[in-house]
């Protein structure tokens, strides 16, 4: 296995460009699916994720063809209707498939995901939205399975104990672009990669309102046609690539971005007292003298996201002050606390909430990594500790950040990936 070493202490300074957002690429991909005509798709990031994602399409039956290293062209003329466990255990976000199969089969075959360690993720809202258009989704061995006759579009409600579900958000939206009738999908997810999904669906013949809002509105069609579509930035990448500037006390800039998508980010950088400005497509973050600790908490979009909380929280433990960071959409996120108290911080675990001392520095040790977001918050703890530091597991990045420790040294990171056989 790969490893990574980080010879911290250093301010990054520079621009970086953000690739292709990971969570509107791999339902984008399964998307395909739903019609026989091709798709060309840009701005796809180059991701072990994308690659796992694609091994699936091409087993069901879809011809990929690489354009370019971002573009990628697919046309499924003919689907199979099971996706086995040896491809789908890789991923979690694989569960996006049982629309786009439902909508052009009426019947699947798909095993239940894997993915990151970061607490339990059922795939009940699913089930529930699917079910109320007319599927009759069972468990079997490990398996989703689902028959269904025609698809008929209804109201429907996917509020969960956490909030609303992005992932079942898109099965349902998917299954019910080719239901008849009208469908209508209350407590929707509102997060900018099911507005993606949702123009992509639309630029393929979909007829879908009210993406953005926590009321979908999807009116049926008989059928959708290929499409030429580009994914937005990833949110994700940016706000981490931010933390990273911040935390270095450097002057990091963020390109081709679309600023709304961080405000939630934005502002705990601004009250904290760091330097933002933001442009028509960057970000720039620098230190603006004194900062202190924020407290914040995670929350569906427009929220602060919980694939940030790992990042932010490392940022806060170098910040002065008492700092608390509450969970709320995956409670048992905090796989990472562990590494960072090996490194120094001061953190004391209150069920879903960290408390956190902001200490001087950090020091550097051999960490661990335990899933994609908890990688990149011990790399940026790297980036600052006294030391160095050397991250293990780090296949774990290569699932969300496109060459991260390339991008890390043209900031002037001192930064190394160590190769294994």
């Amino acid at each position: 296995m790969d490893r990574i070493m980080i010879h911290g202490g250093k301010p990054l300074a520079g621009e970086v460009h953000i690739s292709g957002s990971k969570n509107s690429t791999l339902p984008i991909l399964a998307a395909t699916l739903m019609t026989s005509e091709p798709c060309t798709v840009h701005h796809v990031p180059n991701l072990s994720d994308v690659r796992f994602m694609l091994d699936i399409l091409k087993y069901l039956g879809a011809e990929v063809s690489q354009l370019d290293k971002n573009t990628l062209r697919i046309q499924a003329r003919e689907v199979k209707d099971v996706a086995p466990y040896d491809l789908v255990r890789k991923m979690r976000a694989s569960v996006c498939l049982l629309g786009p199969l439902i909508a052009r089969l009426k019947r699947c075959k798909v095993s239940v995901p894997g993915g990151c360690v970061i607490g339990p993720r059922p795939i009940d809202l699913h089930i529930k939205g699917l079910n109320s258009l007319g599927t009759n989704i069972t468990l079997e061995e490990g398996y989703v399975v689902s028959n269904s006759g025609e698809l008929q579009g209804t109201t429907l409600s996917l509020g969960g104990r956490h909030g609303s579900t992005v992932l079942g958000t898109d099965n349902v939206m998917m299954a019910a672009t080719l239901a008849r009738g009208t469908t209508v999908i209350e407590h929707a997810a509102c997060e900018p990669e099911v507005i993606d999904l949702a123009n992509f669906l639309n630029s393929m013949g979909a007829r879908i309102t009210g993406h953005g809002t926590s009321s979908i509105q999807v009116e049926g069609v008989d059928r959708l046609k290929g499409s030429e579509y580009r994914i937005i930035p990833d949110r994700i990448e940016a706000g981490t690539f931010l933390v990273a500037g911040a935390i270095t006390q450097g002057d990091v800039m963020v390109k081709d971005v679309i600023p709304q998508h961080l405000q939630a980010i934005l502002r705990l950088f601004e009250n904290a007292g760091f330097a933002v400005e933001s442009g028509d497509d960057s970000v720039r973050i620098c230190c603006n003298g004194t900062t202190q600790a924020q407290d914040f908490a995670t929350s569906p979009y427009p929220g602060f996201p919980t694939d940030m909380q790992a990042q932010a929280m490392t940022l806060m433990c170098v910040t002065p002050g008492m700092s608390v960071v509450t969970e709320r959409v995956f409670p048992d996120r905090f796989m990472h606390v562990a590494e960072l108290q090996r490194m120094g911080a001061q953190i004391e675990m209150e069920t879903a909430t960290a408390v956190i001392k902001g200490v001087d520095h950090l020091s550097a040790a051999p960490v661990m990594a335990s899933d994609l977001r908890a990688s990149a918050a011990l790399i940026i703890a790297g980036l600052v500790a006294h030391g160095d530091t050397e991250v293990l597991r780090v296949y774990h990045i290569d699932r969300g950040y496109e060459h991260m420790d390339k991008k890390l040294r043209t900031l002037g990171a001192r930064i190394e990936r160590i190769h294994e056989s």
